[in-house]
C-alpha cells in the first residue's frame, strides 16, 4: 500500500496555513505574462493536487477572479501579505498550488516549462526540461 503524501504550507505573514493530502500531479514552470504579474516577474512554480485533500487550516483566503475573462480562474490569496497560495480553474479537479508556499519543497522538481512564448531573457529553465510556447498536448483519451 502506497502512502499519501500531505504537505503542509503558509502565506508569508502566517496568516493563512494549509494542509493538501494526495499525490501531486504536473509540476510545471509556466512563463506566461498572466504569471509574471502573479510572481513579480519570473516565472511561476507550480504543481496539481486533489482538489479534495486540500483544506485551510488558519484562516480565510481573499479571492480573485476577472470577470472580463470568458474562462477565468479564481486566484486564492493572503488579504493581509498577498501571497498567492493557488488557482482554481473551471474543470479542473486540481487545484494549481504555488510551490513557494509550501513549508517543504523537496517534493517540487519541473518536469516541464510552459508558454515559454512569453519568456523573458532572465528567467531560466533547467537543462533537459521539455519547453512549449503554449501549453503541451493534451494525452488522447
Amino acid at each position: 500500500m502506497t502512502e499519501t503524501p500531505t504537505r503542509t504550507g503558509k502565506c508569508y505573514c502566517g496568516a493563512l496555513a494549509y494542509s493538501s493530502a494526495g499525490k501531486s500531479q504536473f509540476k510545471a514552470q509556466c512563463h506566461c505574462r498572466e504569471c509574471q504579474y502573479m510572481s513579480g516577474g519570473g516565472p511561476n512554480f507550480f504543481m496539481f493536487v486533489p482538489a479534495e485533500g486540500f483544506s485551510y487550516s488558519k484562516g480565510t483566503p481573499k479571492t480573485f477572479t476577472r470577470p472580463d475573462l470568458e474562462t477565468p480562474v479564481t486566484r486564492e490569496f493572503c488579504e493581509n501579505c498577498g501571497t498567492h497560495i493557488l488557482t482554481r480553474r473551471p474543470g479542473l479537479d486540481q487545484l494549481i498550488l504555488k510551490v513557494g508556499t509550501l513549508d517543504d519543497a523537496t517534493e517540487y522538481a519541473p518536469t516541464v516549462a510552459i508558454h515559454t512564448l512569453d519568456q523573458k531573457p532572465f528567467h531560466t529553465i533547467a537543462k533537459g526540461i521539455p519547453t512549449f510556447d503554449r501549453l503541451p498536448p493534451r494525452p488522447k483519451k
